[in-house]
């Protein structure tokens, strides 16, 4: 039988799998499209591990958040295509509820139970990459708790609620009002979005980061021909600029530049009724770090009409 483009085309929109799995399917089953799913689904087990050496750098990132925790997930696709697909988002909206009951780890979470398939979570991804026909790979997780408090959450751009691409968590320490704190809290979220800081305070800048750009500092203050005394001042002033830059807390806040976000949480406190501490935040944008392969999409479709 013949193979049409818009038969292998239907059967990637029904099925969600590759072009090139979706012909094969389709030319053994003798074009039978409910019979090509059931191979499909049949043969994607196998092909799974296979599909491990390809990248996954789309995707999704999800939060949840229950009680006096919250936790951001990163689940990668091959494609954005897979990332806009139903399935895909409530599986990842699942991983993050599934993600709460456990310490936040990685292997915590692929251990874990996920209640709609009874399998750990990882062997459920396994699933969903023969079903769908792509890599994926829960590359990150997160969790942030308090004693007493919340801990906010902040989507950027989201797709579905809780959903999208950039996902932040703040932790808030304090006895107030929680919805009032929680406004704070998504307000502060929304500025670590925006700016990525690198650490809470100054203290907590990662030494090796903060060496690095002292030595920077020190070779361009040294091409100003000034003696050293004056070198020494002018790489300290550097400095505190930098942590004040990086370090969320000194950071000029986004939403009135002229205070920072310490001074703004402090301000916060008369509204919520009680001191509020900043304990922790995590801030996941999709991707950060992956190195992703360049592909050429015009040359895979032309490759399936050639066979």
């Amino acid at each position: 039988m013949n193979i049409t483009a818009q038969m292998v085309k239907e059967l990637r929109e029904k099925s969600g799998a590759g072009m090139m799995d979706c012909k094969k399917a389709l030319a053994e089953t003798n074009g039978d499209m409910e019979a090509a799913i059931d191979w499909l689904r049949a043969k994607g087990i196998a092909k799974a591990d296979k599909k491990a050496s390809r990248t996954a750098a789309e995707g999704l990132v999800g939060v949840a958040s229950e009680g006096t925790k919250a936790v951001v997930v990163e689940l990668n696709s091959e494609t954005d295509f897979v990332a806009r697909n139903d399935k895909f988002q409530d599986l990842v909206a699942g991983v993050a509820k599934v993600a709460l009951t456990t310490d936040g780890s990685v292997d915590a979470v692929t251990a874990a139970t996920y209640p709609a398939t009874s399998k750990p979570v990882g062997e459920t991804i396994k699933d969903a990459v023969a079903t769908i026909g792509e890599n994926m790979a829960l590359r990150r997780t997160a969790l942030l708790t308090v004693s007493d408090g919340v801990v906010a959450t902040y989507m950027h751009n989201a797709v579905a609620t809780d959903l999208g691409k950039l996902g932040v968590l703040v932790a808030l320490e304090s006895t107030g009002d929680k919805d009032k704190l929680n406004a704070i809290g998504r307000q502060v979220a929304m500025h670590v979005a925006a700016t990525n800081p690198l650490a809470l305070t100054s203290q907590d800048v990662d030494a090796t980061v903060a060496d690095r750009e002292r030595q920077i500092f020190i070779e361009q203050a040294r091409e100003s021909g000034k003696p050293e005394n004056i070198i020494e001042k002018m790489v300290e002033g550097r400095m505190r600029k930098f942590y004040e830059e990086v370090a969320l807390l000194s950071q000029a806040f986004v939403m009135n530049p002229d205070h920072t976000v310490g001074d703004a949480v402090k301000a916060a406190e008369a509204e919520v009724g009680a001191p509020i501490k900043v304990t922790g935040f995590v801030r996941f944008a999709l991707g950060d770090g992956i190195e992703r392969e360049e592909t050429d999409f015009a040359a895979e479709v032309a490759a399936v009409a050639k066979g």
